[in-house]
């Protein structure tokens, strides 16, 4: 059993990640910010937590994961405005990992995309530009962090039924259920194998455990 708490906790993949956890015993807690969701929330057997991590500092945030053994970040501001992608995608998250560290939560799982990195190409006119600056540096500062990580790089996510099966070493576009971007994040949560990696993935023709046991060596993929 372990103690996971999922940060964004409301959103499409927390809310299919919760009851996978759940059913396998862990105790999960799902970090919201409307208590309207709460109901939402419980029905996936995991309980909810209001807290704004957009507006907490490090302290705050230290007092919500403070006894978990495992983060897992799948909050973002859901694009649009490019100051609030900033606030939660790369300032929140970035205080996240830090608050983390400083209460030993020894495991840290990112819901990142496929393509993020320091180079991303993305033009600064583009709508998309923010976000790729604020997911790359999140990403580098949990990389740094010293805590044991896991960053996910799913391709486009989709509403489709979970097959269970993905590709990892050439995904393509990466176009990925949210349902199997849950189990992905179940699974790298009970493989230690997955530590320090970064897993660009998306829909393919293997069993998700078996494409993480046979994921190229690589060490630590932080370039």
């Amino acid at each position: 059993m372990s103690r996971v708490l999922i940060i964004g906790g409301h959103g499409k993949i927390a809310l299919l990640l919760a009851p996978l956890l759940v059913e396998r015993g862990d105790v999960v807690t799902s970090v919201i910010r409307n208590p309207d969701h709460a109901d939402d929330v419980a029905a996936t057997g995991a309980i909810p937590l209001v807290a704004d991590v957009e507006h907490l500092d490090t302290d705050g945030l230290a007092d919500v994961v403070q006894g978990h053994d495992a983060v897992v970040w799948s909050a973002g501001a859901g694009g649009g405005n490019p100051e609030r992608t900033y606030a939660v995608d790369r300032d929140a998250a970035v205080r996240s990992i830090d608050a983390a560290r400083s209460e030993g939560v020894p495991r840290y799982v990112m819901v990142s995309y496929l393509g993020a990195q320091t180079d991303h190409g993305v033009p600064e006119d583009s709508s998309f530009f923010a976000y790729a600056e604020a997911k790359a540096a999140a990403d580098e500062h949990l990389r740094a962090s010293g805590l044991g990580y896991t960053i996910l790089q799913p391709g486009p996510l989709t509403l489709d039924r979970p097959t269970g099966l993905i590709e990892v070493v050439n995904p393509g576009d990466g176009r990925v259920s949210r349902a199997d971007v849950a189990a992905v994040a179940a699974a790298v949560l009970a493989d230690e194998s997955t530590v320090g990696r970064t897993i660009p993935f998306g829909n393919g023709a293997t069993l998700i455990t078996d494409a993480l046991a046979g994921l190229p060596d690589a060490g630590d993929q932080s370039e």
